[in-house]
């Protein structure tokens, strides 16, 4: 039940999940700075236990997306407890007090509606897509499973058994994932991000009961949540609703703040190679520890943004354009931030070869668009497209619900606001191009980075 933000994510990400959703092809005229039409605004409230709700109306379709975010991920997990809050999540699907195993999917299946839900560093969070008609019904479900599972010992084995299996299929047999993994494990010296979200298989394998409970009873509570509603409905309606169901539900104890082992000063350049028979096109990825939103200071995170979109976003990134264009040796070239994480987080280039290129070409080929950036900076002209590129991705949001529901849902499980989300277009407005090189400058150093190389089996030692 975990999708990928990790996903990034992530993405993780998603699925990473930032602020901007996709690029898409677009026309550069320049973008208009339009305020939210009124019938797009965004409400926000407490309920009287702590649980904030996030309302976002769109009336266009007879649909609503139904979110609930906890505000607990991996890297929250006690030590030697990996894989404990991806393990809470499927366990959230099991019997209540009040609901049989299985219950809640049918309801939502009858109706003809959709539930999931995906598990990442630093948020958990479950979603269903149904009629507005149905929402009360969501909203009493996921109410009655913040507080009233059932964890039984044959619950705990059998579902433990499932994500051990789910670790085996989607990382131990898959080269990239068992890749990423190690590059993770090496960025990361001290930072909890460096413990893969599904957990180690010798921490999960000894994961019980009295580890399930301890969890739930911390955690799963309205003081600790979230609540997302997008779609056809009004404000008024989504409060009385959220009070009838969720308010009923208990406030746990204060939490303390989520601080976490913070990285000491990187110094070093680190490299991570898995040679496997089953690849047949190598690829590589370089990353450094840069600020997340949450932990830049003013500006740093959106000209990071803005970094990765001119330097590696697409297809007229400076990476696609010189080395899949015109140079033709690469397959695929790009970059990344992740922006929206709740500590520190990482700036990725890569790439792979493409017909007789070598590794080490295209590796060097994307070095050397780094250092370009570094030395040279950004011009004006491409700073401009790439900010219209990402103010018209906000705006395009609008078209899923879910999608914005993601977006406030991400945001605020990582100490953002509504008010964050809503001034992200002119911060990234005010993002010159002197800001865009001196964040390259200062964080994308060649001498301090981790590079993952994985290889065809013959290329061992090379």
């Amino acid at each position: 039940m975990t999708s990928r933000t990790e996903w990034l994510r992530t993405a993780l990400l998603a699925t990473s999940l930032t602020f901007v959703v996709h690029k898409a092809a677009l026309a550069e005229s320049p973008v208009p700075a339009v305020a939210a039409p009124a019938e797009f605004k965004v409400t926000n409230f407490l309920l009287d236990n702590g649980m904030e709700v996030v309302v976002i109306p769109d009336h266009r379709a007879p649909i609503v997306t139904h979110m609930v975010w906890y505000k607990i991920g991996s890297a929250d997990e006690p030590p030697g407890k990996s894989g404990i809050a991806h393990f809470f999540e499927h366990l959230m699907f099991k019997a209540t007090t009040n609901h049989a195993a299985g219950e809640f999917d049918r309801a939502v299946s009858d109706i003809g509606g959709s539930n999931n839900a995906f598990t990442s560093y630093d948020y958990t969070a479950f979603h269903e897509t149904v009629a507005p008609s149905a929402l009360e019904l969501m909203m009493s479900f996921e109410a009655d499973r913040m507080r009233n599972l059932i964890l039984s010992d044959d619950v705990i084995k059998t579902e433990r058994d499932v994500i051990l299996e789910e670790r085996r299929s989607r990382i131990d047999n898959n080269p990239q994932a068992v890749l990423d993994e190690e590059v993770a494990a090496t960025l990361w010296q001290n930072q909890p991000y460096r413990i893969p979200v599904i957990g180690w298989m010798q921490e999960m394998e000894q994961l019980n009961r009295t580890d399930a409970i301890a969890f739930y009873d911390k955690y799963y509570r309205p003081n600790n949540a979230v609540l997302i509603v997008a779609g056809d409905v009004e404000p008024d309606t989504v409060k009385a609703l959220a009070e009838k169901t969720y308010g009923k539900v208990a406030r746990g104890p204060d939490l303390p703040p989520r601080v976490r082992p913070v990285e000491p000063e990187q110094n070093t350049k680190r490299t991570v190679t898995l040679s496997d028979a089953r690849v047949s096109v190598p690829n590589f990825s370089t990353q450094w520890v840069v600020p997340s939103y949450h932990t830049a200071k003013p500006g740093e995170a959106e000209a990071l943004d803005l970094l990765a979109e001119i330097l590696g976003g697409g297809t007229r990134s400076r990476l696609y354009q010189a080395l899949v264009v015109k140079q033709g040796i690469a397959s695929s070239a790009g970059a990344y931030f992740q922006g929206t994480m709740l500590d520190d987080t990482n700036f990725t280039v890569y790439g792979a070869p493409s017909g007789d290129a070598k590794l080490a070409d295209v590796e060097a080929a994307v070095d050397a668009e780094v250092t370009r950036i570094v030395t040279d900076g950004v011009t004006e002209n491409e700073l401009d497209k790439a900010k219209d590129r990402y103010i018209r991705s906000m705006i395009f949001a609008r078209d899923k619900q879910d999608s914005m529901a993601n977006i406030y849902g991400a945001e605020l499980a990582t100490g953002g606001t509504v008010q964050d989300i809503e001034q992200w277009p002119d911060s990234v407005r005010k993002v010159t191009a002197g800001e865009v090189k001196a964040v390259a400058a200062k964080y994308l150093v060649l001498s301090r980075s981790t590079t993952g190389y994985l290889l065809p089996q013959q290329q061992a030692g090379n």
